[in-house]
């Protein structure tokens, strides 16, 4: 068969509503400086769907210091990749600031969260070697686990008793192979906002022997002391091999990094090809992602603004009779039921008549017939805000129920 041909047939779960969907439902467009509220579609909408948990994204210092970065170095430079010709102090200088703050050894830049988590989890391990994953991963740390050459084992998401019997498989196997185990799970779980079991997964490292990669994306600089991330509020930092922190959530930034000990931190400069051969971080990057790390660590009011908000958000959601999952972080689900196109319709209601922006997510993310509507409070929202935000979820909810959203297809929004 043609592999176009294959293509043009098979569009995807989300990619056969490509056509309807396009520049509303999916890759819309927020324009004006990044805040609570946005313009999109040449309308104010109160904006629930940016990671800039912080609100450092346009924060007045934040921009001078890029500004000014970007003035004295450019963004070529350096040019080519930190083993070769990229190495500045700079980049040292944060990797250390990291270090510091995480509380480990060494620290590694990485150019892109999504690109460094899925070549950091193939770098660690070999083909005699065995992943065991949580079945809610990113999909960055699943794609990290399809690059692996040896066997991996899934288990139900948090759900220690799965996880115990996945870490048997691979006990078994290994012992044959003679190679490791390595544990996969995040911090914090980017879509329902529950936490990863840290506390409980770590309690099993001595019998089993295995080493544990977070993912803490989404709990990096919003949970724990000073935005130390999910190890620390759960007391289990020491226990978490390698941490893995983003700066595209509460740095709001470009750029990642990997904390762990020093020696396996050197492995991974001399090992990891996503890093050994693409070009360094720019300066302005770099520069930038020191101040912001200053910011986090410095300044507390701004991870207390976002509880402010994101508390009062969950708190109300809940009072008002919405299901909200098993979050315990910043990050607020609202599960509603509906079909496809119930959720696009609830969706155009909501931006077009209410003036509010929040992500949409559908199957295959969610199991059919369930809307997942995905809040992302931030220090930048008020608390006026937020009860907006909760009325209007009521009105269309009574909508939702009543069928005023019924359809058998994605919505009209042209």
């Amino acid at each position: 068969m043609d592999i176009f041909e294959k293509i043009k047939n098979n569009r995807g779960p989300l990619g056969q509503h490509s056509k309807e969907s396009h520049g509303y439902f999916t890759f819309p467009k927020l324009e004006g400086d990044i805040s609570n509220k946005m313009n999109f579609r040449g309308k104010e909408v109160l904006v629930w769907s940016i990671n800039n948990y912080c609100g450092l994204a346009n924060h007045p210092e934040v921009r001078q210091v890029d500004a000014d970065a970007a003035k004295e170095w450019g963004m070529g430079y350096p040019m080519g990749a930190r083993m070769m010709s990229g190495q500045t102090k700079y980049h040292e200088q944060l990797e250390n600031e990291l270090s510091d703050f995480m509380q480990k050894e060494d620290t590694y830049l990485l150019n892109f969260g999504y690109q460094g988590c899925m070549s950091c989890i193939e770098a660690l391990v070999d083909r005699n070697d065995v992943i065991v994953y949580d079945s809610e991963s990113h999909a960055c740390m699943v794609d990290g686990v399809r690059l692996h050459q040896g066997k991996r084992f899934v288990y139900q998401h948090n759900d220690m008793e799965s996880f115990v019997k996945q870490l048997d498989r691979a006990k078994r196997l290994t012992e044959t192979t003679g190679g490791g185990i390595l544990v996969v799970t995040e911090g914090v779980f980017g879509m329902a906002g529950d936490q990863g079991k840290l506390k409980e997964i770590v309690s099993y490292k001595k019998e089993y022997g295995f080493r544990l990669f977070v993912d803490d994306a989404h709990g990096f600089g919003t949970i724990g002391e000073n935005g130390r991330g999910a190890g620390d509020f759960q007391g289990v930092q020491d226990e978490i091999d390698v941490y893995f922190g983003t700066f595209a959530k509460s740095m709001a930034t470009i750029g990642a990094f990997i904390s762990s000990d020093e020696q396996i931190i050197d492995y991974m400069r001399y090992n990891m090809r996503s890093q050994t051969f693409a070009k360094s971080l720019p300066m302005p990057i770099v520069i930038g992602a020191l101040k912001r790390l200053d910011m986090l660590r410095t300044r507390p009011e701004f991870k207390e603004k976002l509880w402010e908000v994101a508390t009062a958000l969950q708190t109300g959601l809940k009072d008002a009779g919405f299901d909200i999952g098993a979050t315990n972080s910043a990050v607020t689900p609202v599960f509603l039921s509906g079909t496809l196109g119930e959720a696009t319709n609830l969706t155009l209601d909501l931006r077009e008549n209410h003036g509010i922006f929040c992500s949409i997510v559908v199957y295959p993310v969610v199991p059919r017939d369930v809307i997942m509507l995905r809040l992302i409070p931030t220090a930048d929202h008020t608390l006026e805000d937020v009860k907006y935000t909760i009325d209007t979820f009521s009105k269309v909810n009574e909508k939702l129920a009543s069928g005023d959203y019924a359809a058998e297809k994605i919505a009209s929004w042209s």
